[in-house]
């Protein structure tokens, strides 16, 4: 025979009733926010165009006047290309100091045909 289920009280409870009250503030926070006309971005432009625009350094074509970050992207293209290349050097596997392709087999078997036979004609 089952029993009904007990609520067990206690400090254990604690981090659960901080989490409830840290949303209830935070809601009341966000739904009682109120947010004025966008400083800087008038009507009717566009403002993913612009950030494009600011991240490349073009301000002759901006509409909005805004600080360039062209120094700022290469860099952090470089920093990405220097991350990728390194994770592909570190994902590579050594035996014996030689460098293992993990596409290639080894194997000491006669050759396969195309058809997943063997050469010659047997199977």
């Amino acid at each position: 025979m089952t029993t009904k289920p007990e609520l067990r009280l206690g400090k254990h409870l604690l981090p659960g009733v901080g989490a409830v009250a840290l949303f209830a503030v935070l809601a009341y926070t966000f739904v009682t926010a109120e947010f004025g006309d966008p400083a800087g971005f008038p009507g009717g432009e566009s403002i993913t165009e612009n950030i494009g625009l600011a991240m490349f350094d073009l301000a002759s074509l901006q509409t909005i006047p805004a600080e360039g970050f062209l120094v700022s992207f290469i860099l952090i293209a470089v920093a990405l290309d220097a991350a990728l290349e390194g994770s592909i050097m570190l994902a590579k596997r050594e035996d014996e100091g030689d460098v293992v392709n993990p596409l290639r087999s080894d194997a000491e078997d006669e050759p396969t045909a195309a058809d997943g036979g063997r050469q010659g004609g047997e199977n």
